[in-house]
């Protein structure tokens, strides 16, 4: 396991504010002989310090693909499948699938086809919770379309109520390899596929999936 990138920053920070907190709280309950209250917020102090290194963290994972597998661009649960229309780049009925991913699931994004990245943009927006049915259209988010295998398939990545900046890597025209990462989200957030009608499917709704491992269905 290694730890992302995006976090560097903030876990230095963290680290140091935890010791400055920790040499006070030492300082002072010590002085007054509070020994458990300086346990307890020292244990508190390491919780929160673990929490916010375990939510960069990047497990090593591995898997052969065929083809024609669409695999899964994120950890969490599965909370739409449904046919709804696209109206940013198909304007037509696609397959939607939605992925929400809580403060505890890995955070980085992969690609979920191999070909070329025809279609990219940025929107600013608002925050509603990720599960909100209007957040996949008015919440910050990203959009991209991947081109390959005779097919296109749409990844939008949606900011959440916690989730406030979305890191995204891939330019129009990258080479998109399945598997490879392509962007980052901090905090609570989802991500939303659009297939064609009639993509055969691997999952269901309430399905927790892992990002690399799990495969959405087959072109």
């Amino acid at each position: 396991m290694k730890l992302h990138r995006e976090g560097t920053l903030l876990i230095i920070y963290t680290l140091i504010a935890v010791g400055i907190l920790s040499a006070g709280n030492y300082y002072l309950f010590l002085k007054l002989h509070w020994i458990y209250l300086l346990i307890a917020i020292e244990l508190l102090l390491l919780v929160f310090l673990y929490l916010v290194i375990q939510f960069f963290r990047i497990p090593k994972r591995h898997r052969a693909y065929s083809e024609t597998d669409i695999v899964c661009p994120a950890d969490g649960k599965v909370v739409v499948i449904e046919e709804t229309y696209e109206p940013e780049y198909f304007k037509d009925q696609r397959l939607q699938v939605s992925i929400f991913m809580s403060p505890l699931n890995v955070h980085a994004n992969y690609y979920p086809i191999s070909g070329t990245v025809t279609y990219q943009k940025y929107h600013p927006g608002k925050f509603l919770v990720a599960w909100h049915p209007k957040s996949s259209t008015e919440n910050e988010r990203t959009t991209m379309v991947i081109a390959g295998n005779d097919t296109e398939i749409m990844v939008r990545q949606i900011a959440g109520a916690v989730a406030r900046r979305i890191c995204f890597y891939a330019k129009d025209g990258s080479i998109a390899e399945k598997g490879e990462e392509f962007g980052f989200i901090k905090f609570g957030s989802r991500v939303d596929l659009f297939l064609p009608i009639g993509t055969a499917l691997d999952i269901k709704i309430g399905d927790m999936v892992q990002s690399k491992l799990t495969l959405i269905g087959k072109i």
